[in-house]
């Protein structure tokens, strides 16, 4: 990782904080050109968080022009996360600097001392980059020193780092997991059995790996801490499985429709309840138009409702 390409991208970051603190972005669309043309890497990624930077700035502009690019670089940033090892380029190159010859100078005093404050240097330097790119998009959650909350909001956080998302985002997992779980406890007030059930619905749900998109919106702010902690089970379905209930719904009206409206009277069943032959029946074309029609019939003595095919 090139020193000069990270200082460029931090000095990009802090000045793109700014505007989406001020919500000016007048100036947003030449700094997201200049990231274009450094060339991008998970560290770089993970070392200076831009992509909570370019995020914050997509949702804060209004440019149409700002917020595609915006997408865009978030977009090919994500890429790097699907290379075969991208997430463990960092440990890789620990690895190779523990395994690497120490010179005879290296080992001198002098280059120890040396050593030691360059290191000191960079952690201060890590710390500033941090600090300076987190975009505080809503107030920082209490500490708390309960060892039950303390552990939800851990889960809270690991099931927000469910696949890698996160990184190229430039999501804080941790503080959202907190500030998530303070929206629990303030509607709860107690770490009873209610509270445990409502953080362990979220944990389920973030963690859904054919919902990726409940996830995704909960990293980029689209859904707040305080509505993800109070989303019903509903709202955190899939889009799948959302699509399927909707159609159960349908059908579950329209076969009540049937029974209960319309249709005309006959009694050539017998129904198998009560034995009844008072019924009404509806024909209804449920299957593809060379297929016969299904015939759904309804005792008007007992109500019983059948299909007869």
């Amino acid at each position: 990782m090139g020193k000069k390409e990270e200082e460029e991208i931090i000095r990009i970051a802090k000045k793109i904080d700014k505007m989406a603190q001020k919500k000016n972005g007048a100036g947003a669309l030449d700094l997201l050109k200049e990231l274009r043309n450094i060339p991008m890497t998970l560290e770089l990624l993970q070392s200076t968080r831009i992509g909570m930077s370019v995020n914050a700035i997509r949702k804060q502009s209004t440019d149409e022009e700002v917020t595609s690019l915006a997408k865009s670089l978030i977009k090919s940033w994500k890429k790097l996360l699907d290379e075969p090892g991208g997430g463990d380029k960092p440990s890789d190159e620990k690895r190779k600097e523990q395994t690497t010859p120490v010179s005879p100078s290296q080992g001198s005093p002098e280059a120890k001392e040396e050593s030691s404050s360059s290191n000191s240097s960079s952690k201060s330097e890590s710390a500033e980059v941090a600090s300076n790119t987190l975009i505080n998009t809503f107030p920082r959650a209490p500490s708390t020193s309960d060892s039950i909350r303390l552990k939800c909001r851990e889960m809270l956080a690991n099931a927000l780092q469910t696949g890698d998302d996160y990184i190229a985002i430039g999501a804080d997992c941790e503080e959202l997991g907190a500030q998530i779980e303070e929206c629990i406890f303030q509607e709860f007030k107690n770490t009873d059995m209610k509270y445990k059930n409502r953080v362990r619905s979220r944990i389920s749900n973030l963690k859904d790996m054919k919902n990726p998109n409940l996830r995704r919106t909960v990293l980029c702010g689209s859904v707040t801490p305080e509505r993800m902690a109070k989303m019903t089970a509903e709202e955190m379905a899939s889009d799948e499985l959302k699509e399927m209930r909707k159609n159960l719904t349908k059908e579950a009206v329209r076969d009540h429709q049937m029974a209960t409206t319309g249709g005309t009277q006959t009694d050539l069943f017998t129904c198998g309840k009560c034995k009844g032959k008072s019924c009404t029946y509806t024909q209804v074309q449920t299957r593809s138009a060379d297929e016969p029609m299904t015939t759904f019939v309804f005792c008007n003595q007992c109500g019983n409702r059948w299909k007869f095919c």
